[in-house]
């Protein structure tokens, strides 16, 4: 099928934002005395928001004491060394460009916090319209974010299809009801995104644009 419209993740997707999210989550747990994480560590708890992620990066998750003090200055020295490290994927900004070249009204939809999320797709991806985390809508997998992105697209769900990287993608598109392509390069990798019940998945950006165009 060819969509009119792609909806993508960030974190994993489009982007490698891992080691900027390791430092920011060790930043900060150590600054608070508790111990730091691993890369992989980090890998495994993010897709879920900011509030998930400090969440599984303490023994006691959310009864922490401060711990909604750690999650604020998580977000905030997040937000202001979002871009050490993080790049996109090779070949991620020619299929974008390539993509609305070809017609595609193409979107990227995060649990990254909004501010952080569109700081980097104006770096990386200018232009394209960014959807991160508010308050007001329910993050992923809830299927809030993907509506309101095709509403403000003024897109179909019929020709939209999802693209992401972790179990979040993949059941944030069947709760919105539309078609998902899952990319293995991302935080997971293919088997656990077969695991979780996706059927097609790109192993390369080439591949992606074959399986959306």
């Amino acid at each position: 099928m060819s969509y009119k419209t792609c909806l993508f993740d960030m974190d994993g997707t489009v982007l490698d934002t891992v080691a900027d999210l390791a430092d920011a989550v060790n930043h900060t747990l150590t600054g608070y005395g508790y111990p730091a994480r691993s890369v992989q560590q980090v890998k495994d708890a993010t897709g879920n928001g900011a509030r998930e992620l400090i969440a599984h990066s303490l023994h006691d998750g959310e009864a922490t004491p401060d711990f909604e003090n750690i999650l604020a200055e998580y977000k905030a020295w997040y937000a202001d060394h979002t871009c050490v490290e993080t790049a996109p994927y090779p070949g991620i900004p020619a299929l974008l460009e390539k993509l609305r070249r070809d017609g595609v009204q193409v979107a990227i939809v995060s649990n990254k916090p909004d501010k952080a999320a569109k700081i980097l797709a104006e770096r990386f991806f200018p232009g394209i319209p960014t959807f991160g985390e508010t308050a007001d809508i329910p993050r992923k997998p809830a299927p809030d974010m993907v509506y309101h992105a095709a509403k403000k697209l003024g897109a179909s769900l019929d020709g939209t299809v999802y693209i992401g990287d972790s179990e979040v993608d993949v059941q944030t598109a069947r709760n919105a009801g539309v078609d998902l392509v899952a990319v293995s390069w991302g935080f997971r990798g293919r088997e656990r995104l077969k695991i979780a019940g996706a059927e097609r998945i790109a192993d390369t950006v080439a591949e992606l644009y074959d399986l959306v165009k």
